[in-house]
């Protein structure tokens, strides 16, 4: 899947994350974790330790703001969703069905 599409495919599921945050906090806690892990692993990685915090501060801030970053359609807004720590909010089926609509989409 090329740059273009998988940036599509992101913010289709970020919308999704987006869509349920309020009515699941524990999936803040979810990345929470997520982060604390990617952490220790990229331990060597200033770029990404970076990252790892610009997403810790926006955790930290009320759920309306991470949902409007999440949504956000600009450059920054898709440098967020690059390294989104919601990984496992969405069942692998739903990504996978997301990811296969994208490239459906794009054959039209």
């Amino acid at each position: 899947m090329g740059h273009e599409l998988q940036d599509r495919a992101s913010l289709e599921m970020a919308r999704r994350i987006a869509h349920g945050l309020d009515r699941h906090p524990e999936w803040i806690e979810l990345a929470r974790e997520n982060l604390r892990r990617w952490k220790a692993l990229n331990d060597a990685s200033p770029s990404l330790l970076a990252c790892y915090e610009s997403w810790s501060s926006l955790l930290d801030r009320p759920v309306h703001e991470v949902v409007a970053m999440l949504l956000r359609e600009d450059d920054l807004g898709q440098q967020y969703r690059q390294n989104s720590p919601f990984a496992g909010v969405l069942a692998p089926a739903e990504v996978w069905a997301i990811k296969r609509q994208v490239r459906e989409s794009a054959k039209r």
